[in-house]
């Protein structure tokens, strides 16, 4: 019973957060500005599976949703870093920095 209040708070957050995602996908007209609403989609994961685990303890479904959650975060970021190089090649023909190029640094 102790535990039916965080779980429904953290799949409401996380359903939340993988909703507010896809509005985003599908707002946003270029292909850059997508990438950035496909990482909180992620993390929506990753929170309903600690819900599950919150849920189930860490036994075998409990064990294997925190797995998943934490495969769909880092391939996520491997995901968007991929589709950003390929999304340079495809504008430019090459992801390398050329010459004359402008690149912002931000100085800590």
């Amino acid at each position: 019973m102790t535990r039916e209040l965080p779980v429904a708070i953290l799949l409401v957050a996380g359903v939340a957060l993988m909703l507010l995602s896809c509005v985003g996908l599908v707002a946003m007209r270029s292909t850059l500005d997508r990438l950035h609403y496909a990482g909180p989609a992620g993390l929506g994961a990753l929170l309903v599976s600690t819900a599950v685990t919150v849920e189930e303890s860490f036994s075998l479904i409990g064990n294997k949703s925190l797995a998943v959650g934490v495969f769909v975060v880092l391939s996520g970021v491997v995901l968007v870093h991929v589709t950003a190089r390929a999304v340079r090649v495809h504008e430019l023909g090459r992801w390398e920095i050329g010459r004359g190029e402008d690149v912002e640094v931000e100085e800590p």
